[in-house]
């Protein structure tokens, strides 16, 4: 199986230069290479689920080079269920850029779609510190080529301050990864996990440094307060099939503080404890209800759905912050519900902004397929609120029951910010559907787009799956968070690479 753990980085990159250099001016073709390349990449997704649950954690060399000298990427269950969720959902991204003809209003959607599928990929499979900073830089600039898809002004404004914000955040990240690889002299992941408890004194204040640094940069990525300036405008002004496939982006910020804070700084290595324990979860509890907030207050629909996606940001790092296999659990099912419900409803916000005569909240107007549509943001609003009977309820109760002993400071925040967020939605929906109602202006003709209401369909579907089945999900979710807090395997995986 280990050959197949790079082929969610080749694959994607194959077929974009063959899209760039053979495809260009075929949209047709490049659609159905496309869904084509993205529904092997979703069987390649589930194999390596399979076997990441049966096998364990695997290895692979590239150019069979030895850890930790070369490039090494590392499948376990986390990230074989990381690969497998961002394939779902960029199977349902393309099929809505098709079905709404999104693709088709700016020039290479699908090649940056491929590079954007690539570098998130290799984020969650590579084993090297410094890899993830590659992957980092491909994603980024695939995404923002992505961003100002289709043009206009506000949307170049925001693809700037999006750059702008990373731009820094790389930065940060390579003088991080100088740090780390000065005091330790390896960048490899389970190397140093291995080398950092058994570093000498002296050199604990460059630890503390390089910790602090990367801890900022996975913040920027996971839009963690007071680092979540660039999310709002970004994904409000982002086509709206876009900001859907932008949900997983952020959880790379969430999965990389989960990867490093059991691997590489676990909470019982002295020289970075308190980074985490005592840092991870004020800023959690502060960006859930900065999230809320905005729900309460947005204008437009896009901004609502963007502070949504901030408020889940939020509870997924407060179920990091404790740091055990149950709660890192509970953030895990937590990542998947949120990373569903908020690229359901950014699709679902696409579907009424093109369906009224403006986008802003404060005014009401006609909509076409109005009961279709107010359906699915019922269902979205009541999913990403975390209100019975969908998903996000289960997770939050998950999150809640870990940090039953410090009731006082976290079940406040997470209930208050979700009745925030149910009075945000209930506005929003009382002025997109029931207040057009008693106007006499005729909405707009319903554009004919069965395959993006399809592909939207699919994701309430999938929320309604993790509902359903709930159980059987937290218990495999159980069992991975118990090798995330033993790395032991992990770590025994990559050093057969030393041997070779």
């Amino acid at each position: 199986m280990s050959h197949w753990i790079i082929a969610p980085v080749v694959l994607p990159a194959i077929v974009a230069a063959l899209m760039v250099i053979a495809l260009r001016g075929s949209l047709r073709l490049q659609r159905i290479v496309g869904v084509a390349s993205i529904l092997a990449l979703n069987a390649i997704a589930l194999a390596l689920l399979w076997s990441a649950t049966v096998h364990g954690p695997e290895a692979y060399f590239v150019g069979d080079w030895p850890a930790p000298f070369g490039i090494v990427l590392m499948l376990d269950r986390l990230s074989a269920l990381m690969v497998a969720l961002l394939a779902g959902l960029a199977l349902v991204a393309v099929l809505y850029a098709i079905g709404s003809g999104w693709d088709a209003k700016g020039a290479h959607f699908h090649p940056l779609l491929q590079f954007l599928l690539m570098g998130i990929g290799g984020a969650f499979l590579t084993g090297d510190a410094f890899n993830l900073f590659v992957f980092f830089e491909v994603l980024l600039i695939a995404s923002y080529g992505l961003m100002i898809h289709g043009g206009g002004s506000a949307r170049t404004h925001a693809g700037l301050q999006y750059i702008a914000f990373n731009l820094i955040g790389s930065s940060l990240f390579l003088f991080a990864l100088a740090l780390l690889y000065g005091v330790t002299g390896t960048l490899n992941m389970a190397d140093l996990a291995e080398k950092l408890p058994t570093l000498p004194e002296g050199d604990m204040a460059l630890l503390r440094v390089a910790a602090v640094m990367l801890m900022l940069v996975f913040a920027i990525k996971g839009a963690l307060v007071p680092l979540q300036f660039w999310l709002p405008g970004t994904y409000a002004n982002a086509p709206g099939v876009v900001a859907a496939m932008f949900a997983i982006m952020t959880k790379i910020g969430a999965y990389t503080m989960l990867r490093f804070g059991t691997l590489v700084f676990p909470t019982d290595l002295p020289a970075t404890n308190l980074l985490l324990s005592t840092l991870l979860l004020p800023a959690g509890l502060v960006t859930l209800s900065v999230g809320a907030i905005g729900v309460l207050g947005a204008t437009t629909m896009q901004r609502q759905v963007a502070f949504g996606g901030i408020a889940s940001m939020g509870t997924s790092f407060i179920a990091i912050a404790h740091f055990t296999p149950t709660s890192s659990s509970a953030a895990l099912y937590y990542i998947l519900h949120s990373t569903l419900a908020t690229a359901l409803m950014f699709l679902v916000a696409d579907l009424i902004t093109r369906r009224r005569a403006h986008d802003r909240l404060t005014e009401p107007a006609p909509i076409a397929q109005s009961g279709l549509i107010g359906t699915l943001f019922l269902a979205g609003a009541i999913a990403m609120a975390g209100m019975p009977p969908l998903s996000g309820f289960i997770g939050k109760l998950l999150v809640l029951d870990t940090w039953r002993d410090h009731a006082m400071a976290v079940w406040p925040a997470v209930l208050v910010s979700s009745f925030l967020m149910i009075l945000g939605f209930a506005r929003a929906g009382s002025q997109l559907f029931w207040k057009p109602s008693a106007l006499e202006a005729q909405a707009n003709a319903p554009p004919k787009e069965p395959l993006a209401l399809a592909a939207t369909f699919a994701l309430l579907a999938a929320l309604a799956a993790l509902t359903i089945f709930a159980g059987p999900v937290t218990d495999w979710l159980s069992a991975t968070a118990q090798t995330l807090h033993d790395p032991s395997d992990y770590i025994a995986a990559n050093r057969l690479g030393q041997e070779g």
